[in-house]
């Protein structure tokens, strides 16, 4: 008569068992040579996971002020944050109160909107020009950038396709620090205004994100690749400091 092979519950739980009994696990190292290897390859894999959170920090703390101390200049860019039924999100809205702040004190004279519009229904750039104008900065003040996919993407374009040189960004305080080492990293003399949010689940996913978005960013201030959509050069910053230029006979410095 056939010997009767177990089921399938029956497999897997004696591989269950074989884990439980520490069969199935590496054994810790049973010589010093053997030991000392592997705390040096659990070091180094700390060290390497650490390193672009460092450079990101050496890069851009002395940057970081808040919209009364930071350095005055002709842009000010803010980073796309959501939309809430086609308005911004609360997380963007604090950013955009930062930079129509920043509009009425004379720190900035354009402010230049990147976001996603990737689809024709969602329109990230539209709703802050919307918000912008509804809290007092002018129409013709405001610059839309519709290809600022993510945050390499804005401040490549930024440079590139606008022209901006010296800026001040405007984002949320977990995020604000690898936005100004990607935009310096891009070309830009940037400061930022890093905006103070309630410590909330968005909060911590956010704080929690930028630890791995740090080795992206790393990544991408080393080999620069081309942003998602470049496009032509566009003059919309331009125009509007020449016309403020105008006004009030002051030197064009973006």
């Amino acid at each position: 008569m056939r010997e009767r092979r177990p089921g399938r519950p029956a497999r897997w739980l004696g591989r269950l068992r074989t884990v439980r009994l520490g069969r199935a696990w590496p054994r810790w190292p049973r010589t010093r040579r053997g030991q000392r290897r592997l705390v040096q390859a659990v070091m180094l894999t700390c060290v390497a996971a650490l390193a672009p959170a460092t450079w990101i920090h050496t890069v851009a703390d002395a940057r970081v002020r808040t919209t009364a101390d930071v350095p005055a200049r002709q842009v000010a860019v803010v980073f796309g944050a959501g939309l809430w039924k086609g308005r911004p999100s609360p997380y963007l809205a604090h950013r955009l109160d930062a930079a129509a702040e920043l509009y009425r004190d004379g720190k900035v004279k354009v402010v230049l909107v990147t976001g996603d519009n990737g689809r024709v229904e969602y329109d990230e750039p539209d709703a802050m020009r919307t918000y912008l104008r509804a809290h007092g900065v002018p129409d013709g003040r405001i610059v839309s950038d519709f290809a600022g996919f993510d945050t390499w993407d804005s401040c490549v374009r930024a440079k590139k396709i606008f022209g901006v040189d010296r800026a001040v960004l405007v984002t949320q305080g977990f995020h604000i620090r690898r936005a100004i080492a990607l935009c310096r990293s891009a070309g830009i003399d940037a400061y930022g205004v890093g905006v103070d949010a309630v410590h909330d689940a968005t909060w911590y996913y956010g704080g929690t994100r930028e630890v791995f978005a740090a080795g992206k960013a790393a990544l991408e201030a080393t080999f620069k690749p081309r942003p998602r959509f470049l496009g032509p050069q566009e003059s919309g910053i331009a125009q509007a400091l020449d016309a403020d230029d105008r006004l009030d006979g002051t030197p064009v410095d973006r």
